[in-house]
């Protein structure tokens, strides 16, 4: 699907071991460091893809425009980008039906940018200057530079640690969040301040930035390069009927998906929606190793789909979903697995494998004794990573915070 910047920066690394992110039937190739390179997982991914003839059914530069269901069907309409021969450049449409949909398209694409006084008149008059960490590719273009990047979660550190030795000097803005990381994983050259109350509105003819006042009071002056590092928002534009973008998460109906972008709504065991079980969701779960725990997530819908199992009936999957906005309330929080994977994949497995003798589906095991042992191991070895590895790469957000100790 097309959707423009990939999150992934060119030093992105994994912060959770490749051990514990092995899929099924595919090894890392020997030799794989526990900590690699975005690109070698890259490598994995599509190798697991030609080795279990995935490939020919991808299709790839296509971005899905709207997806509804029409009758028993649900149909999707999407534009493909032709990328090589004599028709390079041309956008093909097409409109397809299908029995079942998989919604597996992430949730790094639409920035959360912070509502901030003067930050989008800073933006208007010196646009190249603020930009998301979505954008941030390479320190090369914060050389010199005094920065604030505003956040203080994993990507903010883990610029602040990649461009320390070319930045003149970093600010790096907290509120006070629960998964900051440490202070003494931030490097030298950058300060921790408060959060930020506004962007000192630029004058007329302003050739450069102004002040920025801290909820502090206190005034940073000469900034060249603002980086907004405040996470991601949910959203599925080719799903538009299912969203309510002026409904609070708690008043969400009983047929949306999203509202504020802080959560999906409406899904049995974050996979399923609920009105209709034959639209799937893969991959909305945060703070887990993700290729494991999406591993499972696809087996429970592929033995759905081939109906090997069922989901429980509506009002058995509505009475489960009320009883965890009880536990867990709304918001970014609904999805997390912090400390509750294990669980979590047991509950899937359990689920399938108690219908597998009558449907004729094959069991399933789930995490083995030994992973869920090293899984217990992730904090101190990753502290030992960034000891060893701090110049020259990186350690970004696109699996589990560092601060989190454990699955």
């Amino acid at each position: 699907m097309l959707t423009g910047y990939s999150p992934a920066y060119s030093g992105l690394m994994n912060n959770v071991p490749t051990s514990l992110q092995e899929m099924k039937g595919h090894p890392w190739p020997a030799g794989t460091e526990s900590y690699v390179n975005v690109r070698i997982k890259q490598q994995y991914i599509q190798s697991y893809s030609k080795s279990f003839g995935i490939e020919p059914l991808i299709k790839y530069s296509t971005r899905v425009e709207k997806l509804r269901k029409v009758g028993s069907k649900w149909e999707v309409r999407s534009t493909t980008l032709i990328r090589e021969g004599p028709r390079r450049g041309q956008k093909v449409r097409s409109v397809e039906e299908f029995d079942g949909v998989v919604v597996a398209s992430g949730h790094y694409h639409a920035a959360n940018i912070p509502d901030i006084p003067g930050l989008k008149e800073w933006k208007s008059s010196w646009p190249d200057q603020i930009y998301h960490s979505k954008s941030y590719r390479n320190p090369d273009e914060l050389k010199g530079q005094t920065v604030l990047i505003i956040g203080a979660g994993v990507s903010s550190t883990d610029i602040a640690r990649e461009s320390h030795h070319g930045a003149k000097r970093i600010y790096q803005s907290s509120r006070g969040g629960k998964f900051d990381t440490p202070l003494d994983w931030i490097p030298p050259n950058t300060e921790r301040v408060t959060g930020i109350a506004n962007f000192e509105i630029p004058s007329e003819g302003q050739g450069n930035p102004g002040n920025i006042t801290l909820t502090d009071d206190r005034v940073l002056a000469g900034v060249d390069k603002v980086i907004i590092a405040t996470g991601y928002l949910f959203t599925l534009p080719f799903l538009v009927d299912l969203h309510d973008d002026l409904a609070t998460p708690e008043n969400a109906s009983d047929t949306v998906l999203v509202t504020d972008g802080s959560q999906i709504h409406n899904l049995h065991k974050d996979i399923f929606y609920i009105p209709d079980p034959t639209l799937a969701f893969v991959g909305i779960p945060f703070y887990t190793a993700t290729f494991t725990l999406f591993e499972y997530q696809a087996i429970a819908v592929a033995a759905v789909f081939a109906g090997l199992a069922q989901t429980p009936s509506e009002a058995d999957m509505r009475a489960e979903y009320v009883e965890k906005t009880k536990v867990r309330g709304y918001g970014r929080s609904f999805h997390s697995l912090m400390n509750a994977q294990v669980e979590y994949v047991n509950s899937l497995v359990e689920w399938v494998n108690s219908q597998a003798e009558t449907t004729g589906g094959a069991k399933i095991q789930g995490h083995s004794p030994e992973w869920i042992e090293e899984s217990k191991l992730i904090h101190p070895k990753f502290l030992k990573f960034l000891e060893t590895r701090i110049n020259g790469h990186r350690v970004g957000d696109d699996l589990l915070p560092v601060a989190v100790q454990y699955i």
